[in-house]
């Protein structure tokens, strides 16, 4: 079987979230998905979802069952973006939207390379909504949360200080040395380099933490003021 990480890729929209599926037998990807909603609870808690399913052909008892078991996960399926006829027809039968919007980004910074210099960080000082997405080629210190639904992709380093239920993609250029550093990133989705993980919500007090990458591993340990 595939890593359900593989199969399962999630986006930030506007006014929710946009998960594709990928190239798999249904079973699988269903499997795929239910497992990143069980690791990640509280990022899909409350989440208004648009589910976009290439050529896979839905009829209304498969739909509606996929439905009612998103809903007693928390999680409000409202589109269905699909290449079959049959799969849109059957999401229309049951109301639901089979057009999206793919709106523009709400801020992404992305100056020309030759104006930043070595170690550069791009401080943004507020709390990161859904479909906000930050972009900058050097390192990012974000002052306030990242929700769901929101993306944080740097060149270099990403530091929250906050709490962090979206996505953070570090060395985005494939710099392996980037690390992410964070107050609570027990229910975040981290990428570093080419590898990816997605870390499930503990119990319990959180802690700083940085996430780093060994022999193509993505590790974590305590993170300290007093480290350089």
């Amino acid at each position: 079987m595939s890593d359900s990480n593989t199969l399962v890729e999630i986006k930030g929209l506007r006014d929710g979230l946009l998960i594709s599926l990928g190239n798999a037998e249904w079973d699988e990807l269903r499997a795929a998905l239910m497992e990143q909603i069980e690791v990640r609870r509280s990022f899909f808690q409350g989440a208004r979802v648009a589910l976009d399913v290439g050529s896979q052909i839905f009829h209304v008892n498969e739909l509606s069952e996929l439905r009612d078991t998103l809903s007693e996960r928390g999680v409000n399926l409202w589109a269905v973006v699909s290449e079959s006829p049959t799969t849109e027809k059957t999401a229309q039968l049951l109301g639901l939207a089979t057009r999206i919007s793919r709106p523009r980004p709400q801020e992404t910074t992305r100056p020309p390379a030759e104006e930043i210099g070595e170690g550069a960080a791009m401080w943004v000082a507020r709390t990161l909504r859904s479909g906000t997405r930050i972009e900058f080629p050097g390192n990012i210190v974000v002052l306030g949360d990242v929700n769901p639904g929101a993306e944080v992709i740097a060149e270099g380093g990403i530091l929250v200080w906050g709490r962090v239920r979206g996505i953070v993609h570090a060395g985005v250029k494939g710099d392996e040395s980037a690390v992410v550093c964070g107050l609570d990133l027990s229910a975040a989705r981290i990428r570093i380099g080419g590898v990816s993980a997605v870390l499930s919500e503990r119990s319990g007090e959180s802690h700083p933490e940085k996430y780093f990458l060994e022999d193509g591993i993505i590790k974590s340990e305590s993170w300290q003021s007093n480290q350089s």
